[in-house]
């Protein structure tokens, strides 16, 4: 809907018209709105004039939408239901709440079984997490608290170590079993052989197996140039799942699938691996106070032990 036109429609009509919606009723729809049934009739005709398109098909006493209509429901069922959600930390008496920003992989493989536990020993906090691996989104200054893929420094938050990374090769044991490999003896050379399971990269400072390899083994590449990946997906955290689901071999972050690798669904291969100076930081904002709930995530998070 362009600017121009909802100038001239008074917001209140989207009101009664998500009303009329739901209830499929004008009179129905005005005893919440604790308007007249004729207001309610009139605000649709309103909208529909200005729309230039019929909404509702009546027949007798009956509604239903139109097929234009029931698109803009959707769509103003969503917007409410957004500015509803966006009203929630204004409500009186509402609890604290906490914006938590960490990349998809950390949020996947890591992050959510901890939140879940601190949501169960403070159910009076409230916590936002926005999942993105856009750098932008993950250090905007919007956020309370952050995961941040880093060296360790930022300019704008205060970092406290969570995860080094050390990446490894794993795969499930029914990958194993199928192609006859005893985990244990792989070396970076047999990689060549193997189904690859890789990722796109959006940081240049993270890895996949050719540079791994290029670091580990650059004799191994010399001897046996690895072949295009067997799969490429857009997420770390869906290449893990791959692995997972015995599709073949993924590099793994060893802090963030060290679960996989506790309880057997994950098993590393050979023993080459490689500490890349980078990790996953927990930031708090350098340059503003630091509310009380927020402390309280941080610590929590902070002290539960890598790979925990």
């Amino acid at each position: 809907m362009k600017a121009t036109m909802l100038a001239h429609i008074p917001l209140e009509a989207f009101r009664v018209f998500d009303a009329a919606c739901r209830h499929m009723n004008f009179s129905r729809a005005g005893r919440e709105l604790n308007i007249t049934q004729a207001a309610v009739s009139r605000r649709i005709k309103g909208l529909e004039d200005h729309l230039g398109a019929q909404l509702f098909a009546r027949s007798g006493k009956n509604l239903t939408l139109t097929a234009r209509g029931e698109r803009l429901f959707q769509r103003v069922r969503a917007s409410l239901d957004y500015l509803e959600e966006s009203l929630e930390p204004f409500r009186t008496g509402a609890g604290q709440s906490i914006s938590l920003a960490a990349s998809g992989s950390v949020s996947h493989l890591w992050l959510g079984p901890r939140l879940r536990d601190f949501a169960r020993e403070n159910p009076d906090i409230a916590i936002r997490l926005t999942t993105s691996d856009s750098p932008a989104d993950l250090s905007s200054e919007s956020n309370d608290l952050v995961i941040l893929y880093s060296a360790g420094e930022h300019p704008r938050w205060e970092l406290t170590p969570l995860l080094a990374e050390e990446l490894a090769p794993v795969a499930a044991p029914a990958y194993l079993a199928l192609k006859g490999l005893d985990a244990a003896a792989v070396r970076p050379a047999d990689l060549a052989g193997l189904d690859l399971i890789d990722y796109e990269r959006f940081n240049a400072n993270w890895i996949s197996f050719r540079p791994w390899l290029e670091r580990v083994a650059p004799e191994a590449l010399r001897r046996a140039p690895l072949p295009r990946p067997h799969l490429t997906f857009s997420t770390y955290a869906l290449a893990i799942d791959a692995a997972l689901s015995g599709d073949g071999v993924a590099l793994g972050s060893l802090g963030l699938v060290a679960a996989h690798l506790a309880n057997g669904t994950l098993v590393q291969l050979g023993k080459a691996s490689l500490v890349t100076g980078y990790g996953y930081h927990l930031g708090l904002p350098k340059f503003r106070s630091v509310p009380p709930e927020v402390r309280r995530l941080h610590d929590s998070l902070r002290t539960v032990q890598p790979g925990a």
